[in-house]
């Protein structure tokens, strides 16, 4: 006789659960105010903190930071921060060159400083397949967050 009340009490509970599967973590990064931020020089659209203790960029009127490896995402200074796929991380900070990551990892620093990281390497051939990732040699002026969207014509069809 309960049965079918427990059966729609779990229905309903499933249902009442989070629908944005969003892990927030710790990243260590607790900033008592947020940070002076400076454009980065060939991407209008990403900004930096220089004086900032870790890899923070805003972009898009988020906070950015890549750490560990991977990258996060806030809408505020302080977090709470969200876990990004590599998939997901908008084209613009990946073009910032190494020079502007305050906390760049280790064998980053064997790289040209000037040039955006080899993400490539970090993530793998299929991520770079996946993502339409040419490489650093690569004709990216369309891509840097300038606002214009429409490309430049090079490819099928144009």
């Amino acid at each position: 006789m309960l049965m079918p009340y427990a059966i729609v009490a779990l229905f309903v509970l499933l249902l009442a659960g989070p629908s944005d599967a969003q892990v927030y973590v710790d990243i260590g990064i607790h900033l008592p105010a947020p940070p002076q931020v400076v454009v980065v020089p060939g991407v209008p659209a990403v900004h930096y903190a220089p004086a900032a203790p870790a890899n923070l960029f805003v972009y898009g009127g988020q906070y950015w930071v890549f750490v560990n490896g991977g990258w996060h995402v806030s809408r505020h200074y302080d977090g709470p921060w969200i876990v990004v796929g590599p998939q997901f991380v908008p084209r613009p900070l990946l073009f910032v060159p190494v020079r502007y990551y305050r906390v760049p990892p280790g064998h980053w620093k064997q790289w040209n400083h000037q040039t955006s990281p080899r993400w490539e390497r970090e993530w793998g051939r299929e991520w770079a397949d996946k993502r339409g990732w040419k490489g650093r040699d690569d004709d990216r002026g369309d891509d840097r967050g300038k606002g214009d969207d429409r490309g430049k014509g090079h490819g099928k069809g144009k």
